[in-house]
């Protein structure tokens, strides 16, 4: 008997017992329907986050204030990171164009107009918004000029403000940070959430000098930002940056650091690193879905064998090799997985392009989780279908007719 006519019989059976074939497909459906959501998931968020890295800058370099290596954030409580760390780049580092300085406070006090809340507290150089870059979208941004006098100005982001004036451009309007008064002089322009997850338009933008000497009361920064005119001095500038903070605190390897030094192509890195591994994760919870979806058609399979032993018996009497059983079951294995595959396909790439619509998930659909799915269905329907096959392809033909 020719294949094709042995893949012929194999889904006139399937077709003849259709609730058992959906039973044998729905695990294959849901696995590989959920793979392909999670894929499409994995490269939304892949690429949220390179974009948010990529607004980190190519040319820039942060030195934050705490140790560590590689990708890291500013450590709170830790006060040796102070002006004259970023005079002694401006005077020693070779090709910068901006070095700016910030100091920053989470969860400060903010009142205006009646309306109370919680925000961040960002006090910063004049050149800030050009290091970013980060401008203001309405009215103006912080002026050399409000650092030389402690103006008590204000930007707020477009969160902050739409807290506190709801209604209302906040620009020209008075808001208390920290029980201190402020003019409202600009509004940031509205930015997605950092890479590190963070919101970053729930705060407040003051001078640097007002920040430190009347707001927070401290003579230490945070982070210092450092711009290079070109890309390829980066790798450079940051060794040498670790070696002048080494020199600027005394410190003598191995003595631990007490700042870091970032990259861009660190935070790439980072973000890539934990992407991967994420996207592992849920590929390998669609596999054991694929997997709890293939036993379950290898039992209902073997259910199948059962039942049909008397059409094995009688095709066996009338010629039927044993390959011919074989190929037969195997097939109907292969054929509900790919029936499977397909509708799983197409449930995934519905829900993939529909979610962005109705959530604030953003998904990515391409072809590789087609084929990804493709894979693992025959994986799945040969692995799984071989017993089934071979437990048919075995009976007697004078046992199967009793």
């Amino acid at each position: 008997m020719s294949i094709p006519r042995i893949a012929a019989e194999g889904i006139r059976a399937l077709a003849a017992h259709k609730l058992r074939t959906f039973f044998m497909m729905a695990g294959t459906i849901a696995g590989i329907g959920s793979l392909v959501v999670i894929m499409a998931i994995g490269k939304g968020t892949e690429q949220d986050v390179m974009k948010r890295v990529n607004s980190f800058g190519t040319r820039l370099i942060k030195i934050n204030a705490g140790g560590g290596r590689g990708y890291t954030k500013p450590q709170a409580g830790v006060v040796t990171l102070k002006l004259e760390d970023a005079q002694a780049i401006r005077d020693a580092l070779k090709g910068w164009d901006i070095v700016t300085c910030v100091a920053q406070k989470h969860g400060i006090a903010m009142k205006a107009g009646g309306r109370e809340c919680q925000a961040d507290v960002f006090a910063v150089d004049s050149d800030w918004h050009e290091a970013m870059p980060w401008p203001a979208k309405e009215g103006d941004g912080i002026a050399p000029e409000d650092m030389a006098t402690l103006a008590h100005v204000a930007v707020l982001g477009t969160r902050l403000a739409k807290t506190l004036f709801p209604d209302e451009s906040p620009v020209g309007s008075d808001i208390q940070i920290n029980n201190i008064r402020f003019k409202i002089k600009g509004l940031l322009e509205h930015h997605d959430v950092s890479p590190g997850g963070d919101d970053e338009n729930n705060r407040a933008v003051i001078p640097l000098t007002t920040g430190l000497r009347r707001v927070f009361n401290q003579n230490h920064l945070t982070y210092i930002r450092v711009r290079m005119k070109d890309a390829a001095d980066v790798p450079r500038a940051a060794e040498e940056v670790r070696q002048l903070m080494h020199a600027q605190h005394h410190i003598t390897p191995p003595e631990q650091d007490d700042f870091s030094v970032v990259t861009s192509a660190e935070v790439a890195e980072a973000a890539r690193g934990i992407s991967g591994t994420l996207n592992a994760l849920l590929v390998a919870l669609a596999g054991l879905a694929l997997a709890v979806g293939g036993v379950v058609m290898m039992n209902i399979l073997l259910v199948s064998v059962s039942e049909r032993t008397r059409e094995i018996g009688l095709r066996r009497a009338v010629g039927a090799c044993r390959r011919a059983i074989f190929l037969q079951f195997l097939t109907e294995a292969l054929a509900v997985t790919l029936v499977g595959t397909a509708i799983g396909v197409a449930l995934g790439w519905g829900v993939s392009v529909l979610l962005p619509h109705v959530t604030s998930i953003k998904t990515v659909v391409s072809w590789e989780p087609l084929a990804l799915a493709i894979v693992f269905a025959l994986a799945v329907g040969l692995v799984f279908g071989v017993q089934p096959a071979r437990r048919a392809a075995r009976l007697h033909p004078v046992d199967a007719l009793r």
